[in-house]
């Protein structure tokens, strides 16, 4: 279990039974990345600014803020910081875990729910009046997480070579448009292996591989207040309005109004134009 870390400013605190619920701040210097290790307890990981990666029982997450990973106890994982990133770690006891306890998860953050976690962040444990506030935030946080909605973009990961060297080229340059057939003469392997491999390692077809991988990094570009024109060049689409519709396919409304129940009237607008959202 790996109980410290150099750049950590303040000690974490383990949820105990009498506050089975903890929430640590951190802002780790950039691009570090916090080798693999496991809890006791369960943890939600949520940028507040920036984005993660989590990798975890041969998935990768990345979660830019509004989202955060679930990892129940016990599972070996990884976090990696994409950029400057400022991150609260949400220890929950195992006892009280409001989300499953066999596999981890991605969850959208709530304007109630952050507003939650930045109070327990501060709130004092001295005097009996804010143990009972803490006590009630508790309780409604775990109430919030149980009924938060999930999003499935968790990029499972191979463990052949040859489709371990294709998903790391995608991963480092989204918007190839390469073929199959392509990356069959790059990595050495026939376009059948390959497409035998993406079925049978990662449940699922390269083109739908590729699709969740832009759809994550289209969730950190958007967050991080890039304009969409630019978000659907770096990933490969052919105009705003092919990038706008993959989108809405996938999460049921456009980037515009994704964004809007979380960033404000103005910035979805500002997003709908094509507009910068910082």
């Amino acid at each position: 279990m790996l109980t410290s870390l150099p750049f950590d400013p303040l000690p974490r605190r383990a949820p105990t039974l009498d506050e089975p619920l903890t929430v640590n701040l951190r802002q780790p210097p950039p691009d570090v990345v916090v080798p693999w290790h496991s809890h006791d307890w369960a943890q939600l990981a949520y940028p507040l600014r920036g984005a993660i990666r989590v990798s975890a029982a041969g998935t990768s997450w990345l979660t830019p803020a509004f989202r955060a990973v679930w990892i129940p106890p016990g599972i070996e994982h990884e976090v990696a910081m994409l950029g400057q990133v400022e991150l609260r770690t949400v220890y929950v006891a195992r006892e009280v875990a409001p989300l499953p306890l066999g596999a981890c998860t991605v969850i959208e953050v709530s304007d109630l729910m952050r507003s939650l976690i930045e109070s327990l962040s501060r709130v004092g444990r001295a005097t009996p009046g804010d143990a009972e506030r803490r006590d009630l935030m508790i309780r409604l946080l775990l109430t919030e997480m149980r009924q938060a909605p999930t999003l499935s973009l968790g990029l499972p990961l191979p463990r052949d070579r040859r489709l371990q060297a294709l998903c790391e080229a995608l991963m480092a340059e989204p918007a190839s448009a390469l073929a199959l057939g392509g990356w069959a003469v790059r990595v050495g392997a026939s376009e059948r292996t390959l497409a035998r491999l993406f079925r049978d390692e990662l449940q699922m077809s390269f083109g739908a591989w590729r699709q969740q991988l832009r759809l994550a990094c289209a969730l950190d570009m958007i967050g991080r207040g890039r304009p969409l024109g630019d978000v659907a060049a770096e990933l490969g689409y052919a105009s705003q309005a092919a990038f706008s519709a993959m989108f809405k396919r996938a999460f049921g409304v456009p980037p515009g109004r994704f964004m809007q129940s979380r960033q404000g009237g103005g910035a979805a607008s500002a997003a709908r134009d094509g507009e910068s959202i910082a």
